[in-house]
Formats: C-alpha cells, structure tokens, sequence
C-alpha cells in the first residue's frame, strides 16, 4: 500500500469537506459583496518539487480524478499533475461531454454506470455546478441487425440494474418530435435503445471542479510542464524529466489522451494503441427544442443540444491515423447531409465552428487501465471516444489502484495483459457511431 509523506488517511485527515472546498456558498458571496473581498483562486501555482509521492502525466477529467481521489479517499496529498498545456486543454475539452452507460459488455455496462453514479453526485461532492443534465439517450435502429443488437445491450443492462429499453417509432416520435420517423426515408427508423439516465454535462466544468477539489486537498497542479522523460532503474520507476527540472517519484501514470503511447514508450512499455482525430461541431443557438441526445450508428451522427441552445455534432473518427486537430470540408459536408437525413426541419440553421480531437484506439475499443511491467509505472489511456464518460469511476478505480498497487475489481478485465492472453472486452458494438 502506497502511503503518504504530506498528510493522513482520509477525508482532509478528520471526514470532513476543505474548507476551500466550501467557499462557493450564498452566504460567503453575501460576504464578499459587503466587504468587498475578492474570491480566493480556486486553485494555485506552485513551484516545482524534487519530489512527489506520485506524479501523474495529463491535467484532463481522468488525471485531476484521480488526483482528487488519491488525496480524498486515500489520504496521499504529495501528488503532482503534469500538463504540458492548460488543464482540460485536451480530450477533456474537446468531446461533446455526452454521458451513458448502455454498454454491451457486462463489465463496461458496469463500469460506466459506476461512472454516471458518480456524476449524478459530483456537484454534491465538489461543490461546484458540473450542470448534469439528465436529459435522455437515444440510439436508432435503422435495420434488423441494428434492432438486434439494442435488445442484447438492452438485457445486458437490465442484468446489470441499468434503465434501458428498445422503443417503437410512435414512442420515439413523441420524444423528438423533428425527427423524420417516417417510413418514405432513406434510411426508416424502425426502433431504438432509450436509456433515460443518459444526458449531458458541462465538460469545463468538471474539470475545474476536480481541479479545485484536488487542489483544497493540497495536490500540486502544474500546467504548462511538459514531460520529457521518465526514469527506470532496475525494472523501477525512480522519477519523471519535465521541462522545469526533474521530479523524483517511485509512482507515474500515464493519464494522457492522444499521447498515450509517446508517454508509455518513454518507460519502455509498448501500447496496443492508434491515434485517429474524432471531429466535432455546433450550430448557432436556438430556443430548446431537443430534449434528448440523438445518435445513428447507421448515418455515423450524434447531437444534442446544449444549455446554451446550440445544436452539439459528432460523427465517427476520421479513418486514418492522425495527430490534426483541424477541421475539414469533408466532415461538415458528410454531418450536414446526416443530420439533415434524421431531422430536415434544421436545413436553415448555420454552423458556427468545428474542431477536432485525438482519440487512442484499442483493439477492443476498451481502456487500458492497471498497472506495467514496470513497477510503479500505471496507465489510464486508450478511452476511444467513451474518455469523458469514464472520468469519475477512473480516476476514483486508479486512485485505489495506486493506493493498494493492485487494481480493484472493476477495473480488473481492462489490464495491459489481456492483449497478450486474448481476453478482449469487445465494446465495438456499444460505440455511438462507427469507428
């Protein structure tokens, strides 16, 4: 068991919230407006340590998660957090912070819906607004083979305790009344997996969040720290190289999206993993009018509207392996035509901008999660486009992880290990679109 130098067990040692973790309250706010005050940082610069009881590589949802957990559930608060750019500047702040946990595979069904859970009281829990909305998820069904495969993911679920179910066009109608449900279109609706508990959130927000909370618990958050290296002596992890000196530390992990493998190589360790751009857009706002996320797996297309009034878009990974985070012609083209298909009240509406971002690719479609040959050296990477979803539960199954140096579990069947012994977790079929 890991154990910390810099503080107890525990919830802040005694159970109980930081204090700075309770600044955002109606009365301090009152306060502050009588005298005057200004509001502290909600998290703070640091100089650099020689040494860390853990250093975690990626300031996304995962690698703030886990700080947060390491330090509220496990009392181990020398935890530093590289990120080479500004936190959430990554994956974390490019999807399109859809949450579900309708899987396929009952160990992802129950992974995810441990991740929903959390979500459900992360507000509660940080004290900060994450704007959770539990809106609805629709998956359509345009063929018999798709309809075939909701009812296997819906029983999966319903063994697993999850809210699923296959519904008719008439019920789908009465959902979203825009969608063409009719039977004259190209590709007819013929049915499609609700899953009520699916919705939407704020990304920025959870990631400040567990920024602030990691931060009241006294971990160290150092953006603009790129890491050069990492040092392995004797099968061991001895320390990290950054950009702003060298950190000793007997715990690294590799908590990056897009960069999972030139992280892992750095410590010797081969990652069964490809990077392909996954593509994203959002029209002007609107009064609301789509109360639930809509996705074809069949016409490659996902959306939902934000708080805001603005229409979300997504569409499969692009279909070569690339670093770009640009957009191109070709997605907006191919988004517009689709989305237009499924709703064609919306051909009047304008996109205002797109983007992309990495996704690492397993050969499963599953994370890689647990610990390396190397000792000391974890990893938490190859999320696909599921990253955002899994933030919570990882980083709370990482941080026990570390804690105990072994993984718990619900994290069990996603190991390293599976790859070499042909235990896949096959979740291709619970992908939103195609990959």
């Amino acid at each position: 068991m890991v154990t910390s130098t810099n503080g107890a067990h525990g919830q802040n040692g005694n159970g109980h919230r930081p204090s700075r973790l309770r600044d955002y309250s109606a009365w301090t706010l009152f306060r502050r407006g009588l005298d005057g005050s200004d509001w502290p940082r909600a998290w703070h610069d640091h100089d650099l340590r020689s040494s860390y009881d853990a250093v975690i590589i990626g300031g996304g949802v995962h690698g703030l998660a886990t700080a947060y957990y390491l330090a509220k559930n496990h009392g181990i608060r020398n935890v530093a957090v590289l990120e080479k750019s500004y936190i959430g500047g990554g994956g974390s702040g490019r999807n399109t912070a859809i949450l579900r946990s309708n899987y396929l595979t009952p160990e992802g069904v129950r992974f995810y819906d441990r991740s929903v859970k959390l979500y459900e009281h992360l507000a509660a829990d940080l004290n900060f607004n994450v704007m959770f909305s539990q809106r609805g998820h629709l998956t359509l069904a345009h063929n018999d083979s798709s309809l075939r495969t909701m009812h296997w993911r819906t029983e999966v679920n319903k063994l697993q305790g999850v809210d699923s179910e296959v519904i008719g066009p008439d019920k789908i109608k009465e959902l979203v009344p825009y969608l063409d449900t009719s039977e004259r279109t190209r590709y007819p609706i013929l049915g499609a997996l609700y899953h009520p508990p699916g919705g939407i959130i704020r990304h920025d927000a959870v990631v400040w969040g567990y920024a602030r909370g990691a931060d009241a618990h006294g971990v160290h958050i150092h953006q603009k720290t790129e890491v050069t290296g990492i040092d392995v002596e004797h099968g061991r992890v001895t320390g990290v190289q950054t950009t702003r000196g060298r950190i000793a530390t007997p715990i690294v992990l590799n908590a990056t999206a897009g960069w999972s493998t030139l992280i892992s190589n750095m410590a010797g360790v081969k990652m069964p993993v490809q990077t392909f751009p996954l593509q994203a857009a959002v029209t002007e706002p609107v009064k609301p009018f789509l109360d639930t996320v809509v996705v074809s797996g069949t016409l490659h297309v996902y959306v939902s509207q934000s708080d805001r009034g603005e229409l979300v878009f997504g569409a499969s990974v692009d279909p070569f392996a690339s670093y770009s985070i640009r957009g191109s012609l070709e997605f907006t083209e191919g988004i517009a035509g689709h989305v237009l298909e499924l709703m064609p009240p919306l051909s009047k509406m304008r996109l205002l901008r797109q983007w992309a971002g990495l996704c690492d690719m397993t050969p499963d479609y599953s994370p890689i999660m647990g610990p390396t040959d190397v000792e000391g050296f974890y990893v938490d990477v190859g999320w696909g486009t599921y990253g955002f979803k899994a933030g919570p539960v990882a980083g709370e199954a990482m941080a026990a992880c570390i804690a105990d140096r072994r993984p718990p579990e619900i994290i069990s069947a996603f190991g390293l290990d599976r790859f070499l012994a042909g235990r896949l977790v096959g979740e291709k079929g619970a992908a939103a679109v195609g990959h």
